[in-house]
């Protein structure tokens, strides 16, 4: 273990998950459900509004802003506050959902999403400096292994509920659902403690929205970057296409949101076995595996004609996301320097939002509303999880985390 892990590391004595990691769990577990449930109707509502063709910008426009916010986010938390970082972020996707309603243009939608992206630009850095500063080193992987179980139980129970939710009364109302959500969350972020040292704090200014290239990206962390942008650009195609996939192989209306329920229970399978397996063997030794299972997901996903292959294809996505996902954030922690902590984990994040982004993006015009162009989309997704599997394997001189 380096000097600088021994720098960021509170001590491993007393009770490791305390009041204010559980709390935390349940915050993103609110707040990962309220935006995610609205993904299944999403494509629907747009081309009602006559916007069919604009359905790759319904996640790009959203992590396009979550992205460029992130350097802000990241410098917020390291000087203002983790929790003030989260409220903001909870704070826009609570005032979005009630606007979602009221939209009848396809400019006006577009635009909404927009500001829809700047909760996810803000929530999940807080979050992730949060858990940093209480959780030990040696047990850093399991702990953000927990955190995504209650992430990716949002993200699993938003889709599976949407659907039913609009079929059963109106799409106005999942609206305001998920936006009662985001409130929900908000409202547990006001019973925890700041974690931020005293010493480190500053009152809201301006002027600290000021950013030099320094703090756009933490250098130390460019490693567990890159391995993100390549490993969620396919999470972004599949977030554009899947519902039209899911209608081609004859899933109900009501069934649209089947394969992310799939691929998150799954995920939540291995996420905790990740986590540990991460601090016992090493960040980049699992993340080859994760990106293996990663690819053959997507070559199914290519062959899927029949809804059980489609099917187990979530499930083989679900399994890799949940080894993938918590040891990117614990490589990313390992990596970083306590006073800039936030800003790594906003680095960290910025290659998430880009590789989501530029995934949904593509895939929105390689698939162009043709089913027949749906092999493609997955094909391109196979190509850059390669190029992670390639990286990992020649260009990381030597495994970074526990097992550096």
């Amino acid at each position: 273990m380096n000097s600088v892990q021994n720098d960021i590391l509170p001590p491993a004595t007393g009770q490791i998950y305390t009041a204010g990691f559980w709390l935390m769990c349940l915050s993103s577990f609110l707040f990962f459900m309220s935006f995610n449930m609205l993904l299944p109707e999403l494509p629907d509502f747009l081309t009602r509004l006559g916007g069919a063709e604009y359905k790759g910008f319904i996640i790009a426009l959203f992590t396009l802003t979550a992205g460029l916010s992130r350097p802000f986010s990241g410098k917020l938390a390291d000087t203002v506050g983790r929790i003030p970082v989260m409220v903001f972020g909870s704070l826009v996707c609570f005032i979005c959902g009630f606007f979602y309603p009221w939209v009848s243009t396809v400019v006006g939608f577009l635009g909404l999403r927009l500001l829809h992206g700047f909760s996810t630009g803000f929530k999940p850095t807080g979050t992730a400096a949060y858990i940093a500063d209480i959780i030990p080193y040696e047990r850093r992987g399991e702990a953000m292994g927990l955190l995504g179980v209650a992430g990716s139980l949002g993200m699993a129970a938003g889709p599976a509920l949407g659907p039913y939710i609009t079929a059963a009364t109106s799409l106005n109302t999942l609206f305001y659902c998920s936006s009662g959500l985001a409130l929900l969350s908000l409202a547990v972020q006001g019973t925890m403690t700041e974690t931020l040292p005293a010493t480190q704090r500053q009152r809201f200014s301006w002027r600290l929205l000021r950013l030099d290239w320094t703090e756009v990206l933490e250098p130390r962390v460019l490693g567990p970057a890159v391995v993100t942008l390549l490993c969620l650009f396919p999470f972004g195609a599949i977030l554009t296409v899947i519902p039209d996939q899911s209608q081609v192989l004859g899933l109900q209306p009501a069934e649209k949101g089947l394969f992310f329920t799939c691929f998150t229970l799954s995920s939540l399978l291995v996420r905790l076995v990740a986590g540990r397996a991460s601090d016992r063997y090493g960040r980049v030794p699992i993340l080859r595996i994760s990106t293996v299972l990663l690819t053959l997901s997507l070559l199914l996903l290519t062959l899927a004609h029949t809804k059980p292959v489609f099917l187990a294809a979530a499930l083989l996505f679900g399994l890799a996301s949940g080894l993938n996902s918590p040891t990117l954030y614990a490589w990313t922690i390992d990596l970083s320097h306590p006073a800039r902590r936030g800003r790594a984990v906003a680095t960290m994040y910025i290659a998430l939002e880009a590789g989501i982004g530029l995934g949904a993006l593509l895939a929105g015009w390689i698939f162009h509303n043709t089913a027949a162009n749906l092999p493609y989309v997955h094909a391109l997704s196979t190509g850059t999880t390669l190029l992670a599997l390639a990286y990992l394997l020649w260009g990381v001189k030597k495994p970074a985390g526990h097992a550096a």
